[in-house]
């Protein structure tokens, strides 16, 4: 049987699901996984798959792949655009898309694993196929670690993966050490004294509260942190009040904060923490702030001997110039957990989904930040192809690098 890749990605786009709700998505792989004669587990990490293919003596090579959607409202035009709905932890209706081309991700290791079996006679070795829920949260890989997949399925010698971005399809971007950076996603609780709209001067405004807070954490990175190094905090969501004549007891903001190290993230958190309890202060709160860390992931850095020799390996394949180093990007992955677990490399790199001459006119204009959707947008839409092919391809290549040859 051929897998028909396309149509599975367009599956998966029109039917995207919040994190640890991958449910329909879990099903589609384990169809697939079957059809292939993959053996596999189900409910790993709750709704993560695994699936293993045992070929003979030699490494254990583990390709990872995330499978959850955000949620956003998809506004790309597709013809397969998703116009799915979905209940958020705090149990309000959302739309979903897979804005962070998690489908893309999927299909792709499908589309490897395909490929591995119908050669297993040119390797050796054991390919585990990690399908993991809520990347987006942050959550997914600790979970399929704490449901045991290092220890139900061969350990790995390496662990391997890519995500989809915003370069010109058929680009690969890798770089030895910190691919991507440390995050920590926090809640704060400012409380106040909620009251009368008319009477403010009997209240103790958490809103006012807020609103400063958010501007004093905007001056961290540029007024605290060396123009030469990275850190990023950003308050993503700002929650208060149902009316507007009633001043509410409290105010929540909703941060996201990023660094490349953890000498960078305790430097941080310190201010943040600083500001925000100097703020509630300043405002004549009666009880200090709450913060509570929601989730933390750690950098992720590749091994420079293994990322050396995958970036050879892949101009091998696809021609001198396909491989760029893409800098360090200050978004954050859960991937790294597997291998830090394992105590084995890691490789993760990022492959272009932006069609090649679109991407070009963009950057002659200076307009690529304007133009090119980047993850998380509503307009994101990886074109198709080549996008699809190459990220089969480059799975396919990392793992036979890293897989054994067959003896006489």
């Amino acid at each position: 049987m051929t897998l028909d890749l396309e149509a599975i990605y367009v599956d998966l786009h029109r039917h995207p699901e919040l994190s640890f709700q991958e449910t329909r998505t879990a099903g589609v792989i384990a169809q697939h996984l079957t059809a292939l004669g993959v053996e596999f587990e189900e409910g790993i990490g709750k709704t993560g798959v695994t699936g293993v293919i045992r070929n003979g003596e030699g490494p254990v090579v583990w390709l990872r792949a995330d499978m959850d959607a955000l949620p956003v409202p998809e506004q790309t035009g597709l013809e397969y655009a998703s116009t799915a709905r979905g209940t958020d932890p705090a149990g309000n209706d959302v739309p979903v898309m897979h804005a962070c081309g998690h489908d893309m991700h999927v299909t792709a290791l499908l589309g490897a694993l395909e490929r591995l079996v119908a050669t297993k006679g040119e390797w050796s070795g054991t390919v585990v196929a990690v399908f993991q829920p809520a990347e987006e949260y942050g959550a997914g890989s600790q979970a399929m670690i704490a449901d045991g997949v290092l220890e139900k399925f061969p350990k790995p010698d390496i662990v391997l993966g890519q995500h989809v971005t915003p370069l010109p399809a058929g680009t690969i971007g890798v770089r030895s050490g910190t691919q991507m950076a440390a995050s920590d996603g926090i809640t704060v609780t400012l409380l106040g004294r909620g009251g009368h709209g008319s009477r403010p001067q009997a209240t103790i405004d958490p809103i006012v509260m807020a609103a400063a807070t958010v501007m004093r954490l905007q001056t961290i990175v540029s007024r605290e942190v060396d123009p030469r190094d990275v850190a990023v905090v950003t308050v993503g969501s700002i929650h208060a009040g149902l009316k507007n004549n009633i001043i509410p007891a409290e105010a929540k903001l909703e941060l996201s904060l990023r660094y490349p190290d953890d000498v960078a993230r305790a430097r941080v958190l310190e201010k943040v923490e600083r500001i925000v309890r100097a703020e509630a202060q300043a405002s004549g709160a009666e009880e200090p702030p709450v913060i509570v860390t929601d989730h933390t992931l750690p950098p992720t850095i590749n091994d420079a001997e293994s990322t050396a020799r995958l970036s050879a390996a892949f101009d091998a394949a696809f021609g001198e110039g396909t491989v760029i180093d893409p800098g360090m990007f200050t978004g954050s992955e859960d991937v790294s957990w597997f291998a830090r677990e394992a105590g084995v490399p890691l490789v993760f790199w990022f492959w272009g989904g932006v069609d090649p001459a679109k991407f070009a006119e963009a950057t002659a204009a200076g307009t690529v930040e304007r133009d090119i959707p980047t993850n998380h947008s509503p307009f994101f839409a990886p074109v198709l192809q080549p996008t699809l092919s190459r990220g089969v391809d480059a799975l396919v290549v990392a793992a036979r690098e890293f897989l054994g040859t067959p003896t006489a």
